[in-house]
């Protein structure tokens, strides 16, 4: 138990340098970009203005599955609550935080303000062939 403990802090501390540093991890850096745009196109997804087709590249199966059920229910859910109303306006990302699991997995956690609340959304991003695909998916 303490090994695990002093080699997360070591973890910790490390991610925290490289994170201030400005010669950070290019990977990183990208993680965190991809993983900033496909937040904002899943909130837009749940919000009916964009089609979940369009991350049908950048999701595995299961989350593209998921998503676009849960577009579903919103759409259903507010049309049966509040008209036509939007569900979510003008969503923008506030932070993007990357943790690496290896050199070829990342797990990050992105912050979304909308005009009545804010969400936290959680993913998995696994790196082959040449691009980043998020192969878990939760938004609060």
């Amino acid at each position: 138990m303490t090994v695990v403990t002093a080699r997360r802090h070591a973890d910790r501390q490390r991610t925290k340098h490289s994170a201030t540093n400005a010669g950070a991890n290019p990977s990183t850096l990208d993680v965190r970009l991809v993983a900033r745009s496909i937040a904002q196109a899943a909130v837009e997804v749940l919000a009916g203005t964009r089609s979940v087709v369009q991350l049908s590249r950048s999701l595995d199966e299961q989350c593209f599955l998921s998503l676009q059920h849960r577009a579903a229910l919103t759409r259903e859910h507010s049309a049966r609550t509040r008209g036509s109303l939007q569900v979510h306006r003008s969503p923008m990302v506030r932070s993007v935080r990357a943790c690496a699991i290896s050199d070829s997995i990342y797990e990050v956690s992105i912050v979304v303000s909308e005009e009545q609340r804010s969400r936290a959304i959680a993913m998995r991003l696994e790196h082959s062939d040449g691009t980043w695909q998020v192969t878990a998916l939760e938004i609060g």
